[in-house]
């Protein structure tokens, strides 16, 4: 990477940084476009380089820390040694939820598009993070001693009822704590991924 590319990225993630810590502090209505770029040391301008307006770069926050979390939890899940995709899966899923329940700022921000649930919007809208997750995600597939049926909806399946329902048990404690929901939660992933696997036709 040339030293503009970096400069650009530099730029971008101060932007990103700074965005992220208003939100969280004052709130995105009492947010101003000249209180970020002011804050974070660019132009005006280059703020609109990159972003349409201040829900656009909370938009894209969103993805953007959906890919951090999803980042680290991989990091983990590498580390761990864990195989198959079931227990891969619920790794990466059990990984970001403690580290959200440790971040409370963060759950609040991503709110109802909690990671897991923004995370199917590769299905629908085609962001670039969401992408790249959605190919490791493929990948851990791929890697399986099995071979699945309707992966897209799966996948789908698993990240929203992981996103609806887990974001529920982690703010309302609906309709259990997050802790004693999780078995339920799991329970269920691995009946979906156990439904989508082919059957072995024997003679």
């Amino acid at each position: 990477m040339g030293k503009i590319d970096e400069n650009k990225k530099r730029k971008k993630e101060a932007l990103y940084n700074t965005a992220y810590e208003l939100f969280i502090t004052k709130g995105i209505n009492s947010t101003a476009i000249s209180d970020i770029v002011e804050k974070a040391g660019v132009a005006k301008g280059t703020f609109y380089l990159y972003f349409k307006d201040k829900y656009d770069i909370k938009n894209k926050l969103v993805s953007h820390k959906t890919q951090e979390l999803f980042n680290a939890a991989d990091d983990a899940l590498a580390i761990s040694g864990t195989k198959g995709l079931e227990e891969q899966l619920i790794f990466i899923i059990d990984h970001i939820v403690n580290t959200l329940m440790n971040n409370k700022p963060l759950l609040n921000f991503i709110s109802k598009n909690l990671v897991m649930g923004a995370l199917r919007s590769t299905l629908i809208t085609g962001e670039k993070n969401a992408n790249e997750i959605y190919e490791k995600f493929l990948k851990l597939v791929e890697q399986d001693e099995y071979s699945y049926t309707d992966v897209d909806v799966m996948l789908f399946t698993i990240v929203e009822l992981a996103g609806s329902a887990g974001y529920n048990s982690m703010m309302y404690e609906e309709p259990l704590p997050i802790e004693e929901y999780k078995p339920f939660l799991y329970r269920t992933i691995r009946l979906i991924i156990e439904s989508h696997r082919k059957r072995t036709q024997t003679s």
